[in-house]
């Protein structure tokens, strides 16, 4: 099963646009755990644990293990993932970029080493740099098109000539992931919940693509706007990531109990804005 089916059947399996992050930072788990690296495997597979019938994928972001020494960890991670949870697919948040034989190294680290059914990816140098992960045919890659950080506008936004059907810089990755990139018919884009109207123009160059999408909530993103302007069909996947309200909805012993009913509050709200939003859609 390749990974834009293993998205949609998540989807039908748990009724959920909710992509759990797992970005475990020591210094802020619950008080039992606190500052104990050697315990990031346990806070983490407990979020899993609570939260693997509430989402459509989880997110590790590999930062937040290797900053702190705990590779092995993620490795034990993902086959915990993958054992506890085999329906839901596992993004990487890895944000690689380079070319020629350090590209496919990391694409061997994604997909094999880490077992990863998709990951991250910043697209600015070109197709060859992401090349080689389209190698691995059934695996996903999201590209960096529009993201949420009010930075991202230094270079995304810039103008672009060279191609005729798009305004902006990031329009046009979104342009060559719809057409020339995807070479194996798995590329998504990361676009900003805080930029609706961008949402809305990445959508106009890549109608069929599926969506990973941070900044709802803190970031101040808006679940309404992000699903009026990201939402298609159920045939292309629209996946909502939250990390820190959920990691750390508790410091108490029953931080993962925490975790879950947020996940839930967090779930309903997505699918309340999906129900409101096709409710007008002409």
């Amino acid at each position: 099963m390749n990974f834009l089916d293993q998205l949609r059947n998540a989807r039908l399996a748990n009724h959920s646009l909710l992509c759990v992050g797992l970005d475990p930072e020591p210094s802020r788990f619950p008080a039992h755990l606190n500052g104990k690296i050697d315990k990031t495997f346990e806070f983490c597979a407990s979020i899993v644990d609570a939260c693997a019938d509430v989402v459509i994928a989880f997110k590790p972001q590999i930062a937040y293990f290797s900053a702190i020494g705990a590779e092995k960890d993620l490795e034990r991670l993902m086959r915990h993932m993958k054992d506890v949870a085999p329906k839901v697919p596992i993004i990487l948040d890895a944000k690689r970029g380079d070319i020629g034989s350090t590209a496919e190294q990391y694409a061997i680290e994604a997909f094999e080493r880490y077992g990863a059914d998709a990951l991250t990816l910043s697209p600015y140098m070109g197709l060859d740099s992401i090349t080689p992960y389209l190698k691995y045919h059934d695996k996903g890659a999201f590209l960096l098109c529009r993201t949420s950080n009010a930075g991202g506008a230094d270079l995304q936004n810039l103008m672009v000539e060279s191609c005729p059907q798009a305004k902006h810089l990031y329009e046009h990755v979104a342009h060559q992931a719809q057409h020339h990139w995807n070479l194996n018919g798995q590329l998504g884009l990361v676009v900003g919940a805080t930029y609706p109207e961008d949402i809305e123009r990445v959508r106009r160059q890549a109608p069929t693509l599926p969506l990973l999408i941070p900044g709802i909530g803190a970031q101040g993103g808006d679940a309404h706007r992000t699903l009026q302007t990201a939402w298609v069909d159920e045939q292309t996947p629209v996946v909502i990531n939250s990390s820190r309200a959920i990691l750390y909805a508790s410091a108490s012993e029953e931080y993962a109990q925490a975790a879950r009913s947020q996940a839930l509050q967090a779930r309903e709200l997505l699918e309340g804005a999906l129900t409101q939003h096709l409710s007008v859609r002409p």
